[in-house]
């Protein structure tokens, strides 16, 4: 008897939209879903093999560039799309990503100022945390 077929994840039926790329960068890391959520929005993508490293885990340069992303996002919307530039981002790791997964995060205004934004932001494989992120934003053009 053969096994079933494996289920694959399909980002659209589960309402994730995928995000225009924004410069040659992010097509390496990408294709970035997003989906808007009751408390913002989420980014996502799906883990392949050119995103492992030698180990066969999710690269950290990969999932920090991620979350450099999706912390951007959040920044820049949450400032009506203007020029926004990362000044700090710290990152912790939690758990590992493997080729396959999903991985999605979520991330938070925590404090803004004039010309800053501080930004917390979650990187989960279902409900396994894998990263956590916390960082500052300058909006570019405020002195």
């Amino acid at each position: 008897m053969s096994a079933a077929p494996a289920q694959t994840f399909d980002p659209e039926k589960a309402g994730w939209t995928k995000r225009r790329s924004q410069g040659p960068f992010t097509q390496l890391i990408g294709p970035v879903w997003t989906r808007h959520e009751t408390e913002g929005s989420a980014c996502a993508f799906l883990a392949e093999e050119r995103h492992a490293n030698g180990r066969g885990v999710i690269h950290g340069g990969m999932l920090m560039s991620f979350a450099d992303h999706t912390l951007g996002w959040v920044v820049w919307d949450a400032v009506e799309k203007r020029a926004c530039a990362t000044v700090s981002l710290n990152n912790q790791f939690i758990s590992a990503a493997k080729p396959g997964d999903w991985v999605e995060m979520r991330g938070r205004i925590v404090r803004q100022t004039r010309s800053l934004i501080f930004v917390q932001g979650t990187m989960t494989v279902e409900d396994r945390i894998v990263l956590t992120s916390e960082g500052i934003w300058k909006i570019l053009g405020v002195s």
